[in-house]
């Protein structure tokens, strides 16, 4: 059979609808293997079929395929296809519908993926915003704090490392008026899992701690500022480290920052 009479006759549509024979597909292969003109009639035939379910692919493609693959599949078998020339009108009809469902369901599956990078880039911006939202609430509190260290009524009290971490410092602004402290902690270590810093109002004579609060969040705090409470007459601060929890005293051996007011 000639090269063209064979593009004729109809076998390589039912080929790429994938309606032939195992013989006659594994025949039609080979035929496509020896001659190039053979392989590109079946590339501009999926190219057509692709173009075409394009302007008519139903909302429902995942359906509409399996309908029309149960229609085909229940139809009588067909009697082995003749060498010389094919029926092409016995097989038009029924081609046609697998060539069409086969496409429809080739660009449901691009539309699926094309939905799935739209929700994944959906996503990628609500991350991106709630770290925009976070980032100006960091500028707010840093503006915050700017505003408040400036303050002439703020008294700074500077807390130096003691002998378990003496590399360890830390700062304690009290609003005195509002009584209110806050701890600049971040010359403090990360508290090892378990622990949590724990910061002391001291009396001196005779010596007198009361605990004003833990440094609760400090790992996922950047800033590394916290507000406390402070209604005491504080002569001293201190920061232990302590189990999570806190302590009802301090537990001397891990004081980690100590400073005196007015020194």
């Amino acid at each position: 059979m000639e090269i063209r009479e064979y593009i004729e006759s109809g076998i390589l549509e039912l080929y790429v609808a994938g309606v032939l024979t195992e013989k006659e597909n594994e025949e039609v292969t080979e035929a496509i293997k020896k001659h190039l003109d053979l392989q590109s009639e079946v590339e501009e035939i999926e190219t057509a079929i692709i173009k075409l379910t394009a302007a008519v692919a139903p909302k429902d493609a995942q359906k509409l395929y399996n309908k029309i693959k149960t229609a085909v599949l229940n139809q009588p078998k067909v009697v082995a296809l003749p060498r010389k020339r094919y029926n092409w009108a016995a097989y038009t009809g029924w081609a046609a519908a697998v060539v069409l469902a086969a496409g429809i369901f080739y660009l449901s599956n691009k539309n699926s993926d094309l939905e799935y990078k739209l929700q994944s880039s959906d996503a990628k911006n609500a991350v991106l915003e709630t770290k925009i939202a976070e980032a100006n609430e960091s500028l707010e509190k840093a503006e915050e704090l700017v505003s408040l260290l400036r303050d002439k009524n703020i008294q700074t009290i500077n807390l130096g490392g003691q002998t378990v971490s003496p590399q360890s410092y830390a700062k304690v602004y009290w609003k005195q008026e509002d009584n209110v402290v806050y701890i600049d902690a971040q010359g403090l270590p990360e508290p090892p899992p378990g622990k949590v810093y724990q910061v002391w109002s001291l009396t001196l004579e005779p010596l007198t701690p009361t605990s004003i609060g833990l440094l609760d969040n400090f790992t996922s705090d950047d800033n590394k500022v916290f507000e406390l409470k402070n209604a005491n007459q504080s002569e001293a601060f201190g920061i232990t480290l302590e189990p999570a929890g806190g302590s009802e005293t301090p537990t001397m051996e891990q004081l980690y920052t100590l400073g005196v007011v007015g020194s």
